[in-house]
């Protein structure tokens, strides 16, 4: 009776150990996949606001080149702009591509990708103020810097919040198409587990973790949409 009793004390030790290191060992795939998605914002929101100034620039040349990116971005796959980054480098310039540069592709990618998408939401925002905001701001002295940056940015933020919303949930999901340059991120890390131990557990564990990452940052924006909402 008690070998029996211990046995299966045992064994539930052993299963609880085993679902303790699955959970590390995705835990750690979990910092690469935050990684990724501070960086990515980081950069491809600033860039966005940059590319939206092109796309809506007086210079023929220089809109068209920048509708041009834009169009190219959005429409072909980010899993394909991931490898074009990774192996531009040796073929373009013959630079031998080593293994520590996979994830500075991946973000580069990324944001390259995702400023895109950005830069089509702040040219909306943007436009959407009405003109007399800009004429009256001229008229009271501001210079355009202080006008676009004191009166128009903080309405764009405001409006753009939504849209900004759905990208950076968007972006959560998409880190794990990290794993096309081999970069051990959650979902790779959950594939192998599931892969050595013919279960189904990683894979669900780490649909756990996406969601509650994806929760959290919907929390946020929630909050800061709140904040802004001053009028109501």
């Amino acid at each position: 009776m008690d070998g029996t009793v211990f046995g299966q004390s045992f064994s539930s030790l052993e299963d609880v150990m085993d679902i303790g290191t699955m959970l590390f060992q995705l835990g750690k795939g979990m910092l690469t996949t935050g990684e990724i998605f501070i960086l990515t914002l980081l950069f491809s929101l600033p860039l966005g606001l940059l590319l939206s100034f092109g796309r809506m620039a007086k210079n023929g040349i220089l809109r068209n080149v920048t509708k041009l990116y834009i169009s190219v971005m959005r429409g072909t796959p980010l899993m394909l702009q991931l490898l074009v980054v990774y192996f531009a480098p040796y073929y373009l310039f013959g630079i031998k591509i080593s293994s520590a540069y996979r994830l500075l592709a991946v973000i580069i990618g990324f944001v390259l990708n995702y400023a895109a998408y950005f830069a089509e939401i702040y040219r909306a925002g943007i436009q959407s103020i009405p003109l007399g905001q800009y004429e009256a701001a001229k008229v009271l002295g501001y210079s355009r810097a202080n006008t676009f940056f004191r009166i128009i940015l903080p309405q764009v933020i405001k409006r753009i919040l939504p849209p900004v919303t759905n990208e950076v949930i968007t972006l959560v999901k998409d880190t794990s198409l990290a794993f096309v340059l081999a970069v051990t991120e959650m979902f790779t890390i959950a594939k192998q587990i599931a892969a050595a131990e013919k279960s189904m557990m990683a894979l669900v564990a780490a649909g756990i973790f996406y969601y509650v990452f994806n929760l959290f940052v919907a929390l946020i924006m929630e909050k800061i949409e709140k904040k802004l909402s001053y009028y109501r």
